[in-house]
């Protein structure tokens, strides 16, 4: 079974960079970290999807990058993949335990769609089996995913959720950061500068 596990990011992203570090380069950190931390994980390709010019940098070799419109929908972005399985992991959550997308992957058993939510709504990633399912129309910045989704399943049972964390979406989310996690290595170095 072949899975992959992407990293999606878009360039609202650099908003959440706190006072006095550089949004591009707070980007350019968090989304390093974010891949960085699923190109670890085992029995899965990473790939990075971003709407952002000269990102492929922060990439292993031979990584696939595939550039995207920001305002592209993930449902188009999914159908420009070939795996069996599929994780999608928003690129502003650096410190995302790699547990939680293993638990995607697993949760991929008994429902068509997983979720793993944010704490302030919408979700940190998803995963479904590829070809995505045609009922399904994904925006991981929905702040009610997993209703929309639901709404749209054409049975109770399509749509899971995981345990939820949280993404860097504004400045404050920064304080969300627990030093005492391992990761996020280039995120911290460029927080604890500023």
């Amino acid at each position: 079974m072949t899975r992959i596990a992407a990293v999606l990011v878009r360039r609202h992203m650099a908003q959440a960079a706190p006072p006095g570090v550089d949004p591009g380069e707070f980007l350019t950190a968090v989304a390093e970290d974010t891949y960085e931390m699923v190109a670890g994980l085992e029995l899965v390709t990473p790939v990075l999807i971003t709407s952002v010019p000269e990102l492929e940098e922060i990439v292993w070799p031979g990584t696939q990058v595939i550039a995207i419109e920001d305002d592209e929908p993930l449902k188009t972005i999914l159908g420009r993949l070939s795996a069996d399985q599929i994780a999608v992991i928003g690129g502003d959550a650096p410190d995302l335990p790699p547990l939680l997308v293993g638990k995607l992957f697993r949760e991929l058993g008994r429902a068509e769609i997983t979720i793993c939510p944010a704490e302030d709504g919408g979700a940190v990633a998803m995963a479904c089996a590829l070809p995505a399912p045609g009922w399904a129309d994904p925006d991981l910045d929905d702040p009610d995913v997993v209703a929309t989704l639901r709404a749209q399943a054409p049975g109770p049972r399509r749509v899971a959720t995981t345990p939820g964390w949280h993404r860097l979406r504004t400045r404050e989310d920064v304080e969300r950061l627990d030093p005492g996690l391992e990761g996020w290595d280039n995120t911290r170095a460029l927080i604890t500068t500023r």
